[in-house]
């Protein structure tokens, strides 16, 4: 007779997943992002490099990896980043290795990238990777967020409304489409999408041994 297992399907290993939050700015990806790493001890913040200074209250290796021009272009030319790009003047890129090394162990990295850094993830590790991309309810209503920050000059709020319209522009690029109308719903649903990528088949390596064990006379 066979002894039942202690060992459940949720306790099985899996391998981790790429979870990639992208939407124009404004549009609700870094409140989104932080109620999924409050809320979700199973995922982490996919800590990039980059070469913008330091902002008050940020820890290096904790928020970003903060280094010079050269040490970026070195580590270009050194193959070390999944993806890397340059935003409003400034380099930001994913480390390589520590993502590998961390989904073979079955760690989920949440991504704060825009569409350029999200069409390079998919292209390296497709199978991976699950995009997501936020909407908001309007146009009329992303600048009014804008605005409200307080934080930018009207110069500065035009450039981002632009460079807003040609994210948006790639919205097909995505696996997940969410509408930001509301912040409490929206991260329901994206959460939602987290939970399901998880069981998906491919990514529970551990079924193979566990199916077979079922089967065993």
């Amino acid at each position: 007779m066979v002894q039942p297992t202690p060992q459940t399907s949720d306790a099985l290993h899996r391998r981790g997943l790429m979870f990639i939050l992208s939407s124009p700015s404004g549009a609700g990806k870094t409140t989104i992002s932080r109620m999924l790493l409050d809320g979700d001890p199973a995922i982490r913040l996919s800590v990039s490099a980059t070469t913008r200074p330091m902002r008050p209250g940020e820890v290096d290796g904790k928020d970003y990896h903060f280094v010079t021009h050269a040490e970026f272009d070195r580590m270009v030319e050194d193959e070390q980043f999944l993806e890397w790009a340059h935003v409003f003047g400034h380099s930001y890129g994913t480390p390589k290795a520590q993502v590998k090394a961390g989904l073979r162990e079955g760690q989920d990295f949440l991504f704060d990238i825009d569409w350029q850094g999200t069409q390079q993830l998919y292209q390296k590790l497709e199978t991976d990777v699950v995009r997501v991309f936020l909407l908001p309810p309007s146009i009329d209503e992303l600048r009014r967020r804008l605005t409200g920050r307080g934080t930018d000059s009207a110069e500065v709020i035009t450039a981002r409304m632009e460079r807003a319209r040609a994210e948006i522009s790639h919205w097909d690029g995505y696996d997940y489409v969410v509408v930001n109308d509301d912040i409490e719903e929206c991260f329901a649903k994206v959460r939602e999408i987290l939970h399901a990528e998880r069981m998906k088949r491919a990514r529970q390596t551990g079924l193979i041994g566990f199916v077979r064990e079922l089967m065993r006379p």
